[in-house]
């Protein structure tokens, strides 16, 4: 499978000033085998070392030479390590974090060696690193799960990826291609886009497989709750997550968890489980200005899951034969499956660099009840991005928002082919107000950057 974040990769590996880059993002994602993948695109040697397998690989990384270090590293596996010919690649890092500290002597005394560790939980393993981590001596990149055009490049939909990237505003899209596309994005939302459940479906494997195979990996991401317990009790991440999958799309509100789980409790075991990339926070901004996350406030909040496979594995949703139609899931989450994906293609469409994109929501505090429900920061502009699940839908909250924030453009997420049209209405005031409005398919939210 192609992986778009490979580009990135590639680009690391042909610079001269490369550090060493630490690939971060939660369990199943693909961190390892992009790495291997570069290798093998690359005609490089692999030199892996899997610090979870092998903890007593620690104690090569004492000292701070790394010639001293490679030179012992080539004896433990038998083959020469070559600055030239080969990629070291440090595999579950968080398991061996006194690692990291040695990563700056490898920028500084053999740059020509490429250097890429990976991990999971390594927020945890950061923030508890008993030493100061070398800070501009290595690069950090956010691996998220496949979006939807490399979910269409997985299945040989090149056709239909070309017809989608070449769509200008102004022109009509093919009633052909924007069935199909509806069609594919429908099982990308029940598919999701973790590779090994993503390979699974290319393989040809019936739903009900890619479904018990989104429980197994739902199951391996609990059992790594062990590993919170001097944080939180697993019982209460448990519920937590339960939660986010329950309120996707509303405001998280602590207090209505669980019986028996206080505010405290549920806000710390939230923001663990977003720490591990589990689930991604959704801050609230006022969009008066940017950075968008200037007015952010902890008590308003919403939460999506790493993937849409994961809420299916968490709420039930039945597959077997074949997945459930569009007419045969509950208005209440197709809401769910819309607001997850749209917060998924939007990561993505941010990039992947650091410590991944933040997203946003706004709703108004006081009066009259209003919600946009995500605002995105494109091209150095505000862009409110309001869902539909269907094909129309009321948008009073879009008409005052734009009016109250004296925008020119939104978007408009429904199932309706794209177009772009100037509109003038008046607000539920009666406030005159007027803007362009991209409606867009969401099988198309990942070009918004190219054709805003």
């Amino acid at each position: 499978m192609k992986r778009l974040v490979s580009r990135v990769l590639d680009d690391w590996l042909s610079d001269t000033r490369r550090k060493p880059l630490v690939l971060r993002g939660a369990r199943q994602v693909g961190k390892t085998w992009l790495i291997r993948d570069l290798a093998a695109r690359s005609g490089l040697d692999l030199a892996e070392l899997n610090f979870e397998r092998d903890p007593g690989l620690k104690k090569h990384f004492l000292a701070n030479d790394p010639k001293k270090i490679i030179a012992e590293l080539s004896l433990v596996l038998g083959k020469e390590i070559s600055p030239a010919r080969s990629i070291l690649f440090l595999d579950e890092i968080q398991s061996a974090g006194e690692v990291l500290k040695t990563l700056r002597w490898f920028e500084e005394e053999m740059p020509s060696l490429p250097v890429a560790a990976a991990g999971s939980l390594l927020e945890f393993t950061l923030s508890d690193f008993p030493y100061s981590v070398p800070v501009g001596r290595i690069s950090f990149l956010h691996i998220e799960p496949m979006g939807f055009r490399e979910y269409l490049a997985a299945h040989g939909q090149d056709g239909l990826l070309s017809a989608l990237s070449s769509w200008r505003p102004g022109q009509e899209l093919s009633p052909a291609a924007h069935e199909k596309a509806a069609e594919w994005f429908d099982r990308y939302g029940m598919v999701g886009g973790m590779p090994a459940v993503v390979a699974e479906d290319v393989a040809g494997r019936k739903p009900g497989g890619c479904r018990e195979m989104q429980k197994d990996l739902l199951a391996a991401l609990r059992i790594d709750f062990a590993k919170y317990r001097s944080r939180m009790d697993r019982d209460i991440l448990d519920v937590v997550l339960k939660a986010v999958a329950q309120s996707i799309g509303a405001k998280f509100v602590y207090a209505r968890v669980a019986e028996g789980v206080k505010q405290h409790q549920a806000k710390k075991a939230l923001e663990l489980l977003a720490a591990a990339r589990v689930c991604h926070l959704v801050g609230y901004t006022g969009a008066n200005g940017l950075p968008l996350g200037s007015e952010s406030r902890d008590r308003f909040r919403k939460a999506i899951l790493g993937d849409v496979g994961l809420l299916h594995a968490l709420l039930g949703t039945p597959a077997a034969e074949a997945f459930p139609s569009r007419r045969d899931i509950s208005p209440s989450l197709l809401g769910r499956v819309a607001e997850q994906i749209a917060g998924q293609e939007l990561r993505l469409m941010s990039g992947s660099v650091g410590d991944g994109p933040d997203l946003f929501y706004w709703q108004r505090e006081g009066g009259r009840p209003g919600e946009i429900d995500y605002v995105a920061q494109i091209h150095g502009k505000i862009v409110p991005v309001e869902l539909k699940a269907g094909a129309a839908g009321s948008m009073k909250s879009l008409h005052q928002f734009m009016f109250e924030k004296g925008l020119d453009f939104a978007v408009r997420i429904d199932l309706n082919p794209p177009s772009l049209a100037r509109v003038t209405v008046k607000t539920t005031m009666g406030k005159p107000v007027s803007f362009r409005l991209m409606s867009l398919p969401a099988y198309l939210l990942w070009r918004l950057p190219e054709i805003f």
